[in-house]
């Protein structure tokens, strides 16, 4: 069995207000030098779900990143976990993207590599959370989609999801070759061990063009991104104070009831 896996490298969600950045002409985020990119943390969790596909059937996992001047130390986290080959499409073209040529390039390298048995994204990316990418690769490669899945297991040529619901779960079964989408229900992705990250420094990483894809240019975009900015916010604050305690807390008190007429 062979499972790719799509993984898209984002800016740290987790960095500080103050550090994110934006070139409102290119329209894009800017990195910041203090904050490292992360790999998205919806495609951890679909990392982790092919790996326990792969701890029970002896699958092979190889992870798929596109973009330009990719972090290799981020994106190579994935071999450190236990995935057994990484690649990279980097090419100029690929600097900004919607998420439907994105996934078009993806299924590309995907048709390239052969022989793919399961296909797991993130349910959404961390940067745009579009939640498109892994159902429009399924639609490039005409094979069924399940997403938002909680839990994959996979047995007699058919693959068994969990998937989630607002008020549960429902299962849903679908033949091989499948794509699926997971959720962060799934689980977070295993711990890296300090072994796994010195043997993933060994390992070659490939590094694919579009060219090698048998591609001039990235196909059209279906999207266009008009604007991007940062909403501006506006603080008010107002000092209460009175002659004592009991008094200024009267005068609060009178004040909410007020906001809360409005």
């Amino acid at each position: 069995m062979q499972i790719v896996v799509c993984i898209k490298q984002v800016l740290d969600p987790e960095m500080p207000y103050s550090a994110f950045k934006i070139d409102p002409d290119e329209k894009r985020a800017i990195p910041s030098q203090g904050t490292p990119p992360v790999i998205s943390p919806y495609d951890e969790n679909a990392l982790e779900a092919a790996l326990r596909v792969k701890d029970a059937h002896g699958a092979t996992v190889i992870a798929l990143s596109l973009g330009n001047k990719l972090a290799r130390s981020v994106l190579k986290k994935s071999l450190a976990a236990g995935v057994d080959d990484l690649i990279l499409i980097e090419d100029p073209a690929t600097g900004s993207l919607d998420s439907f040529t994105s996934a078009s390039i993806l299924a590309a390298a995907i048709r390239k590599i052969g022989g793919v048995d399961l296909v797991f994204t993130g349910r959404q990316a961390a940067d745009w959370d579009a939640g498109i990418a892994g159902c429009a690769i399924a639609e490039e490669l005409r094979m069924p989609c399940i997403t938002v899945a909680r839990k994959v297991s996979v047995q007699n040529g058919m693959v068994r999801v969990e998937r989630l619901l607002s008020d549960g779960f429902e299962v849903v079964e679908a033949p091989l070759p499948c794509a699926i989408t997971v959720d962060s229900d799934l689980g977070e992705l295993r711990q890296v061990t300090m072994q796994g990250l010195i043997s993933a420094q060994k390992k070659p990483v490939k590094s694919w063009k579009l060219s090698d894809l048998k591609l001039e240019s990235p196909p059209p975009p279906r999207c266009e991104l008009l604007e991007l900015y940062i909403p501006k916010r506006k603080r008010v604050c107002q000092i209460i104070s009175g002659e004592n305690a009991e008094d200024t807390a009267v005068k609060l008190a009178n004040r909410l009831f007020e906001e809360s007429r409005l």
